[in-house]
């Protein structure tokens, strides 16, 4: 077993880290920006990945011994008083002190960045950055700005899980249970970020399917929009759609851009689950300025209009019924089983197909369906319906198909 690394420097640490406030070791001050900031359990973080964050966040390495330990000061000199003692590994006696320290330290630091560095090592994932630049004085920024950066970066990663699902100009409804999953599963880190800006960490590697396509759409959307101003060229915006272009990500950009005098996103693979194929060692970063919003918007309606409607046979529970009058056409919606990516459309029905409808809800059994997925509606709405039918299942698949409406009523 090896020794300690150095006990006196490492006594002479706690003493900066217990002077800086009151409270239990490792735990952030009451009332500081990091209050809220997950803390990471020392004993599973790896001295190679707090490293390698420390880095990525600007810490500048101040040397150390060799094989041993390393020692990093806060950026820019912002607290000069601060500073972690990093172990090379786990192999030293004292190797969870100094990582205990490391995250007391950084626990109560002001530096900006701590807090995610913090995060990132509480829970592991891929950091995406927002940097969303606002008129205001001194760093201050309109109150809906905020808002709009919250907004913005919401609907950007939920086209990012749309397209982690499948490819399309335009999704609509589509795969809206996907993305809100997906979007319950983003870690956001907003204290200490500064006004303007954002960060949060992807599931990584559970949900590498989205981030990737995210940074390849992104690169691609930058790349067509130069293009676009460069000759007046859109045809670069149809072919992003094979690495996740759609109208969601480009509506998304727009909302972030318009009203600012400028947006940058960046994106750092995290170093537990480690880069992915094809992406080497490069990191992501892209802007777009107001000057792009001509391109842009453009490109936001050519690919809503360039998505074709979509024949499917769906298998959905009647859940409303409306009508004007006995015998006339009427408006059914359905619950969708299996058949199509949305939750709920909507059909209008001729008489004996509402009365077939009718039963179905009366019966509780699901109705099977043929018709086309309209775009304008958002994919909500199936025109030209034809053979309308209750659905002749056994009874475990009708069960297991209807058992997700039943949910909601037997929760406590």
């Amino acid at each position: 077993m090896r020794r300690d690394t150095r006990q006196a420097e490492t006594a002479t640490l706690r003493g900066v880290v217990r002077a800086s406030g009151a409270g239990e070791a490792g735990s952030p001050l009451p009332g500081s920006p990091l209050a809220d900031v997950p803390l990471p359990d020392p004993a599973r973080v790896e001295p190679a990945v707090l490293c390698a964050l420390l880095a990525r966040h600007g810490w500048i390495r101040r040397g150390g011994a060799q094989g041993r330990y390393s020692r990093w000061t806060a950026p820019e000199d912002l607290e000069p008083d601060t500073s972690l003692l990093v172990p090379a590994d786990r192999s030293f006696d004292d190797s969870l002190d100094l990582l205990a320290d490391a995250v007391a330290a950084l626990a109560r630091s002001g530096v900006p960045s701590a807090g995610v560095i913090l995060a990132a090592l509480a829970v592991p994932g891929d950091e995406i950055h927002w940097r969303r630049e606002t008129p205001g004085a001194g760093g201050a920024v309109p109150w809906d700005a905020d808002a709009e950066l919250h907004a913005g970066a919401s609907g950007m990663l939920a086209a990012a899980a749309k397209a982690g699902q499948a490819r399309a100009a335009y999704f609509g409804a589509r795969f809206e249970a996907e993305a809100r999953d997906f979007l319950g599963r983003v870690v956001v880190v907003a204290p200490g970020s500064g006004a303007g800006t954002l960060t949060a960490y992807l599931p990584a590697p559970d949900d590498r399917a989205a981030t990737t396509a995210l940074a390849r759409s992104l690169e691609a959307l930058r790349d067509a929009v130069d293009l676009q101003r460069t000759t007046g060229r859109a045809d670069a915006f149809d072919a992003g759609v094979r690495v996740g272009v759609s109208h969601e990500l480009v509506a998304a950009v727009v909302r972030l851009v318009r009203g600012s005098e400028g947006v940058a996103v960046s994106l750092a693979w995290s170093p537990q689950a480690g880069t992915p194929g094809g992406f080497g060692s490069r990191r992501l970063a892209v802007e777009f300025s107001p000057g792009d919003l001509p391109a842009l918007e453009e490109a936001a309606d050519r690919l809503e209009r360039s998505e074709p409607s979509r024949p499917v046979e769906l298998v959905g529970a009647v859940v409303r019924l409306k009508r004007a009058v006995p015998g006339a056409t009427g408006t059914v919606r359905l619950r969708v089983l299996g058949g199509a990516e949305v939750e709920e459309v909507r059909v209008r029905l001729d008489d004996a197909e509402y009365r077939v409808a009718v039963e179905a809800h009366l019966t509780g059994r699901p109705v099977r369906i043929r018709g086309r997925l309209e775009r304008k509606a958002g994919f909500r709405r199936l025109a030209s319906p034809t053979d309308l039918r209750i659905a002749d299942l056994e009874e475990g698949e009708r069960e297991r198909l209807l058992k997700p409406l039943r949910e909601p009523e037997d929760a406590p």
